[in-house]
């Protein structure tokens, strides 16, 4: 059997960071359980909207909180409702600082591979 290949472009790290999610409902804690330079995966109590936008505040340790906009793009086929609410779910990066961005970076890239992968997503940022 062959094994499938990664389509991820940016290199994942498994992490166990609090977040919090600003939806019309409120603030909703969760946790994000790993994370790369495009996208995260979030688990939380209460449901999000798949392919919607939310301002999210990551709480990485020894580090102030990161801002940043993401967007539903999937929800685990076992944490998601008959309304499309997602419980576990792949959140694309859609709107993060300079200086956030950098210290994810640092945070979830071994030294060597960080030159090659910011080159790849300042691609595709351009």
């Amino acid at each position: 059997m062959l094994a499938q290949r990664e389509k991820r472009r940016s290199k994942r790290s498994d992490v166990r960071w609090p977040v919090s999610v600003e939806s019309e409902h409120g603030t909703i804690q969760g946790e994000i359980r790993n994370i790369s330079l495009s996208g995260i995966y979030v688990r939380c109590d209460e449901p999000l909207r798949v392919n919607e936008d939310f301002r999210m505040a990551i709480i990485p340790p020894d580090h102030q909180a990161i801002g940043l906009t993401g967007k539903v793009v999937w929800a685990d086929i076992y944490g998601i409702d008959e309304e499309e609410n997602a419980f576990g779910m792949g959140v694309c990066l859609v709107e993060i600082a300079k200086e956030d961005q950098e210290f994810l970076q640092s945070a979830v890239s071994p030294p060597r591979a960080q030159l090659k992968e910011q080159r790849e997503v300042s691609n595709l940022t351009h």
